[in-house]
Order: structure tokens, then sequence, then C-alpha cells
């Protein structure tokens, strides 16, 4: 992918895409198709480094019929459960085979109004655009409790985003904090050769053994629910979204936990003394704490006045109150699978066809030009 420096020119582009992961990539096929402009803006070295850079041993929840992008089909055993650098080497192939126009190893500063258009700034990089979509999906800022700098200094602590394997914590017991499917994963990995604690109540769990069977049976319906049923054009969708608390627990089950050894306690609320506590005040001593805690949405590069701190009000991905500007791979921008492999793609069609009438419709307006013209920043 191109890595060069733009810092000699301000290209202009009928669309800016801010990550290229599989949503960018997705509308950026379908951009490619209509012969659209545009170029996807990546942070990473690699297409795919989103994968990469998760733990080792992490294998996708959905079967490898599900994990493809538009034109392409994941190759290989449809009902296998790929790895994720196996997804990172998809997603690379995919960028490649279609040709997309991902620039990697940029890091997206600010995105501001210029006129009826848009400047994206990286460094001392600048794009002019219609359009810009944030396509940065909904792990964006790993979230750790504030009491988390209160834990002793001889306490190894580190995020699930930056966890990679065992070999990276100290000798001892470790506490990982988070019942979801990272926690629950991460803390079955540990328990192979060192006590582990699991803190919080998970939100529930599947009611069948995750595997080919279910890749086959169950996860099927599984899907179509996600896609047809729980979606914002229905009342139960619209309820599961304001409802949504997370996803159950899938691969690894609390029966699984039990097996390994796992010991499991309620959730952490503080650190005193230096030591993990919970609402009734009972410490414990650990070398080791994992915080599986989850994300926050960072929308901190918008400088738009239609867009304040927080996330954007939208529908369907498209900003109001911010013309040109747009949301994909979010959680629930559409479904409950929106921010999942089986549901960015039909996101990102409806998307472009969006972004498409929003040119049409600006191309029979008369331009406004900002101060110092469209081609200065």
């Amino acid at each position: 992918m191109d890595t060069e420096s733009f810092a000699s020119s301000s290209p202009s582009v009928d669309i800016v895409i801010v990550g290229g992961g599989q949503a960018g990539l997705a509308l950026g096929y379908h951009l490619a198709r209509a012969q659209r402009t545009f170029v996807i803006l990546d942070a990473g070295s690699r297409v795919g480094d989103g994968w990469r850079r998760r733990w080792d041993s992490l294998r996708l929840f959905t079967p490898a019929k599900y994990d493809g992008l538009p034109g392409m089909p994941f190759p290989g055993d449809r009902l296998a459960f790929p790895t994720k650098d196996e997804q990172a080497d998809y997603l690379e192939a995919y960028a490649a085979r279609f040709a997309l126009p991902v620039h990697t190893a940029i890091r997206v500063d600010r995105v501001r109004r210029d006129g009826d258009g848009f400047v994206v700034e990286a460094g001392d990089r600048r794009w002019h655009a219609h359009s810009v979509v944030l396509a940065t999906g909904g792990e964006q800022m790993p979230f750790v409790p504030a009491f988390a700098d209160r834990l002793a200094a001889s306490t190894f602590q580190v995020h699930s985003s930056d966890y990679r394997n065992p070999s990276q914590l100290s000798p001892g017991p470790v506490l990982v904090v988070g019942v979801g499917n990272s926690g629950a994963e991460i803390a079955r990995e540990l328990s192979a050769d060192r006590p582990v604690l699991l803190a919080g109540e998970p939100v529930g769990e599947l009611p069948f053994r995750h595997g080919r069977n279910a890749a086959r049976f169950a996860l099927p319906m599984i899907r179509f629910a996600g896609m047809r049923v729980l979606t914002l054009a229905t009342p139960i969708g619209r309820k599961a979204a304001a409802r949504l608390s997370g996803p159950p627990l899938i691969r690894t089950r609390l029966r699984d936990l039990d097996a390994a050894g796992v010991t499991r306690v309620p959730r952490i609320t503080d650190v005193v003394e230096g030591r993990p506590v919970t609402a009734d005040q009972e410490a414990f001593d650990v070398a080791n704490v994992v915080w599986c805690t989850g994300y926050r949405d960072d929308f901190g590069i918008l400088d738009l006045p239609g867009a304040p701190d927080g996330r954007p009000d939208h529908v369907r991905g498209v900003v109001s109150a911010e013309p040109g500007l747009y949301l994909l791979g979010q959680e629930f921008l559409f479904s409950i699978v929106s921010a999942t492999l089986p549901g960015v793609g039909r996101d990102a069609k409806h998307l472009a066809s969006r972004i498409a009438a929003h040119d049409r419709r600006r191309s029979h307006q008369p331009m406004l030009v900002g101060v110092g013209g469209r081609g200065r920043p």
C-alpha cells in the first residue's frame, strides 16, 4: 500500500475514508465500482494491522463463510473459524485485489470544514474532500478505570488491546477484570500455568456449544436475526439498541472457566493500598491485572461545529448536522451486527448510495467557497 508523504501537496478527492479496516475497505469496494475518487487513510503500517495487534491465540467467532467482504469470499474451509492473522491477511489481499487506494502509516489528526467540503489533516499532509467517512469502528480508545493508577507499582497491568500472550506477565497470580468474551478467553488461556481470578458478571452466554456444528446450523439463524430482526427499522431492534450492554459469552462459557480452575469474583470497584477491591472491600493480592474493560468512542479528530465532543448524531451513518460527514463500522449503526464482518458490507453499500445522493444534490447547488478558496487549507 502507498506510504508516500504528501507534505508538498494537498490532493483533492471526492471522499476521504478514515480507517482501513473491514469497514473502510468494504466502502472502498463500492466507491471504486462507482468510479469515485477517494483515499483510505489508515494508521497501521499494513492493511489488516487492526487484527494483527490482537492477542496471539485469537480466533474469530464467525465462520469463514461470513468473514468475507463484498466481491471476494473468504478462502478455504467455509465452516472454519479463521485466526486473527488469517483475517488480517485476507484484508490485505482484498485491498490489493481491488487496487483500493489505501495509504498506510497515516494517523489523522484533524477533520475541519472548508467551504462546503472538508480538509483532513495528518501531520503536515492534507487532503481536500467533498465527503469524509469515519470508518474507525468501535474499538478506538481502550478504557481503563481511573483507579487503575493506584495499583501498586509492583503490579504489572495491561489492557486487553495490548495483551499478546502469557509471556508478557510477571510470575504469579493474575486478576482479569471484565467478563466479556475477551476477558473469558484471556482468563482461560492464562489459567494453564497460574492462578487466575476473573472479576465481573457476564451478560449471558450462548445456549449451545460454539464450533463447526454451530456454524452449520445455529449461527445462520443468529446471523439472520442480527441482519433482519435486530435493526433500527424494527421495534424489537430499537429496544435492543437502547439496552445494548455487550454480547454474550460465545466460545468460552462459564462452565469452561470453572473447569479450567478460574475463580470468579465480584466486580472490582476501587484500588485501596495498591490492591484491587470489590464493593464489599474484599481485596486481592495479585502480581498482574489484565483490564478487559472495553473501549470508548473517540471523535476527537472532528473540529466541526455540528460534531461537538462525543459521538455525532446520525441516521444510519449519515450525520445531518454536518452534510458530507458519515460514520461506518460503529456499534449498532443500523443493526446489532453493524460492527461485525457479517454486517459491515450491507452498511457500506447503503452508505455508498447515500454519499452518491448527497453529491448529486450538491452538484446542483452553487459552490460555497471558504476563505482562501478550495485549494487552500
